[in-house]
């Protein structure tokens, strides 16, 4: 199977590492503006292939693509080059939503004139709005974005370091927008089926404080690492190299990626079924008034950031 990687700066490069590792792809092409850059990454992973599954690794143009699976789009302005890296702007990354229409209006026609067929994973931000850009560039409906599955194992690793338990046994998930207006499901949040909410009851843990610590954590942490080492990459090269993963093998497994909602007129991510074609199905978890309320204004927001470029 053949997947295309349109992008190679670090999210494309980190996505291009964990498909090499886990996702069985036959063949991955690496595309960039700066051919040079895809080659190098593509030559300094080719050494590595006798430690991974089979599986070569080139750089290519788009015509490369044809007969493709799969190809992620991880192209564009970043948070940092971008000026979305303020703790106190609303915008989020919503601030990279027009320089990045740009960007996907050259390269969505150029990737659907070679793999017409292929599945497209938004890796870019803010990946929400570009999935409807996308899919109306495109034509067809099989656009998805790794939207709040960062988010949600975010979530779940800080529950379970507070908790003293494996994140893998923490069931919670964010929702909506991969951004300042994500939703949080407390109300849902459980390890080992009891309620995280019940068990900081029984533990005498002041929810209100916990619930902030943990939220702020989330939202900010991509601008914390950022600080740090200038991209947020190899989490979210991770998530994308897991649903290539999950396309690729068409497992229909169950995690939240952005695609159109039509209940909601927008992009959001909401637990959702991923195989073969795409997301074939979403699951609505158990929410709050408050939850419920909040979702609703995270799709609003997304509809008015929308509405401001030439596609809306």
């Amino acid at each position: 199977m053949k997947v295309g990687i349109i992008g190679v700066g670090a999210v494309g490069a980190a996505t291009a590492m964990a498909i090499a590792l886990r996702a069985r792809a036959r063949d991955l092409i690496l595309i960039d503006r700066d051919r040079a850059r895809a080659k190098a990454v593509a030559i300094d992973m080719h050494y590595g292939v006798p430690l991974s599954p089979l599986v070569t690794i080139a750089d290519g143009d788009y015509e490369d693509l044809a007969g493709a699976h799969l190809a992620i789009i991880a192209a564009g302005v970043n948070e940092k080059a971008g000026g979305a890296t303020d703790r106190n702007d609303p915008s989020g990354r919503l601030r990279l939503l027009a320089p990045n229409v740009k960007v996907f209006e050259d390269i969505v026609p150029r990737l659907i004139r070679a793999a017409p067929e292929a599945v497209i994973l938004v890796a870019t931000n803010p990946p929400e709005p570009l999935v409807e850009i996308t899919r109306r560039l495109a034509g067809h409906e099989r656009v998805l974005s790794t939207s709040t599955y960062l988010d949600s194992l975010r979530f779940r690793v800080h529950l379970a370091e507070r908790l003293g338990v494996s994140p893998a046994c923490v069931d919670a998930y964010v929702v909506g927008e991969h951004g300042t207006s994500s939703v949080f499901l407390w109300s849902s949040a459980r390890i080992g089926g009891m309620r995280v909410q019940d068990m900081l009851a029984e533990r005498g843990i002041g929810f209100d404080e916990f619930r902030q610590a943990i939220e702020r954590d989330v939202r900010y942490a991509n601008i914390t690492i950022i600080e740090g080492i200038g991209a947020s990459q190899y989490g979210i090269g991770m998530v994308a190299g897991r649903v290539a993963e999950v396309v690729l093998r068409d497992e229909r497994a169950v995690f939240p990626v952005g695609s159109h909602n039509r209940r909601y007129g927008v992009t959001l991510s909401p637990p959702s079924v991923v195989g073969r074609a795409g997301v074939s199905e979403v699951f609505w978890p158990e929410m709050s008034l408050d939850e419920a309320r909040a979702l609703e204004l995270s799709a609003e927001t997304l509809k008015k950031a929308i509405a401001q470029v030439a596609y809306a």
